[in-house]
């Protein structure tokens, strides 16, 4: 495909290039008995620091040097890892929180200029009628051809109550779209439900946040107050990008038996060494209470469907993957973006004002299995609509993105990439694309929500013509935690330790 979408961001989010991480809060030590510094290299740094100083065409900095230098090193290593400026850390913890100062937008990179994925419903961009797929040409009176996407997000990005305008260009319209939009504080809702139909209930998250579990916990209630004879219940991941790690466990742990193992990890250090289980410890940290103490016994054996597509990533994969790993509910939808890494974010003395979004540990379901450049593959493959999967197959997936880490567990397991067609089939993929209204995900004209329900049913389900390669790669080494999962009804086979 010619024009692949690059480098996914949530402007006002602080998601600096790239999908939501699994996120962690901490203070890491440095690895004991590390080697020297390569005195060499370091004399090299010396130098061009010194070249800069004295020969650059005006001045520059040190601060600034320094400053760049800390952040090329950091962005070399993945396409996770970055550093936080204050302004970016500040938006990142306000992020987590559920709430940010912006356009409200989701948006990509896509040959030079900014393009839409999708407005927030009820943001400032959404009001003043941005549209999926728009290309965003000048920022003010800053043309974005040339700009990187972070610098783009930067210009955005503002106080509350500022206003900037936007070009558009919009494939469908012959000029230019000039839109002034107001930067607002936005409060997003991290999860949605409903009863679509007597003894049937859609729950869909759309973002991993500190009060997500909370939330979660309120809707289930809600929703078997309404039936409490509940028959089947679906829960909606599809382009959820991601967020915070205990978040992941709690929404896990709402469905899985007690103490059940919701995910583990692995890197460099002991203390990423890790196995989470779904434990108030893990999900409701610094919490009095137990968010998921108060839902009814029923909702860990109600019949269950998940639905993921290509924006599915961290989180929400996690969530996927331990519940597809205890049989607990059918996957259902297309293959999941295959972000299988955990990013530690880590404060920068003296003030700690400043942070390191770093990547510190591979992630694993239950069972070992390693999502990272692959995904969930789902139990059905259901296409985004009747007639086909529309633009999902051409979206960027992990494995597209530049400097992504390999699946550790089976080096040889195929890589998911975003399908490449020719431009002719592109242009009619967009066309199709075009004549169809925006998906409204939970709606009647929502096609793989159907095909949830009929299967919950019994009914027959549409499934696609598109069939995955499906391999298992977890480690023929792993062996139960069986401590923590002994009580367990229907445990997985196997889990990562190291």
């Amino acid at each position: 495909m010619g024009s692949k979408l690059k480098n996914i961001g949530l402007i006002g989010l602080g998601m600096i290039a790239g999908v939501a991480a699994s996120m962690q809060l901490d203070a890491i030590a440095q690895k004991s008995g590390a080697e020297p510094l390569p005195l060499e290299e370091v004399r090299q740094l010396t130098d061009v620091f010194g070249m800069i100083k004295s020969n650059y065409v005006e001045p520059v900095e040190d601060k600034k040097l320094l400053t760049e230098a800390i952040s090329g090193m950091v962005a070399s290593l993945d396409p996770h890892s970055a550093y936080l400026d204050k302004k970016a850390f500040k938006e990142l913890r306000e992020s987590t929180m559920g709430k940010f100062v912006g356009l409200g937008i989701e948006v990509g990179m896509e040959d030079g200029y900014v393009k839409v994925i999708s407005p927030i419903e009820d943001s400032p961009a959404y009001r003043a009628g941005i549209k999926a797929g728009d290309l965003i040409t000048r920022l003010d009176s800053t043309p974005v051809k040339g700009l990187t996407l972070d610098e783009a997000v930067k210009k955005m990005r503002g106080e509350p109550n500022t206003k900037i305008t936007l070009t558009i260009a919009r494939k469908e319209e012959d000029r230019p779209i000039i839109v002034t939009i107001m930067r607002q504080e936005i409060r997003m809702q991290s999860v949605k439900s409903k009863v679509i139909e007597p003894g049937y209930a859609w729950l869909r998250v759309t973002q991993f946040q500190e009060p997500t579990v909370d939330d979660m916990a309120k809707k289930i209630l809600a929703i078997y107050a309404q039936e409490p004879n509940l028959k089947g219940i679906v829960l909606d991941l599809r382009n959820d990008p991601g967020g915070v790690l205990p978040g992941a466990i709690g929404v896990s742990g709402a469905f899985l038996p007690k103490d059940a193992v919701v995910v583990t990890t692995n890197g460099q250090l002991a203390s990423s060494k890790v196995i989470y289980a779904a434990k108030r410890d893990e999900y409701a940290q610094g919490s009095l209470t137990d968010p998921l103490a108060r839902l009814p016994d029923a909702i860990k054996k109600v019949p269950m469907v998940v639905l993921i597509n290509s924006g599915s990533a961290s989180a929400s994969e996690i969530v996927a993957g331990a519940l597809q790993d205890y049989k607990r509910a059918t996957i259902m939808g297309t293959q999941s973006f295959g972000k299988g890494s955990v990013q530690s974010v880590i404060p920068l003395p003296p003030d700690r004002q400043t942070a390191v979004k770093l990547t510190t540990a591979r992630y694993y379901t239950p069972n070992g299995r390693s999502i990272q450049a692959r995904g969930i593959v789902p139990d059905i493959m259901v296409d985004e609509y009747a007639d086909g999967d529309g633009l999902n197959g051409l979206r960027l997936r992990e494995a597209d993105l530049t400097k992504h880490l390999i699946n550790d567990k089976d080096k040889d397991a195929a890589e998911v990439k975003a399908t490449t067609v020719d431009e002719k089939e592109e242009e009619r993929l967009i066309a199709l694309e075009k004549k169809r209204k925006p998906l409204e995900f939970g709606s009647k004209e929502d096609f793989q929500l159907a095909q949830a329900l009929n299967h919950l049913k019994g009914l027959p389900v549409q499934e696609s013509k598109v069939k995955p390669e499906i391999r298992d790669n977890s480690s023929k080494d792993d062996k139960p935690v069986k401590d923590i999962r002994k009580d367990n009804k229907a445990p997985p086979e196997k889990i990562e330790k190291k």
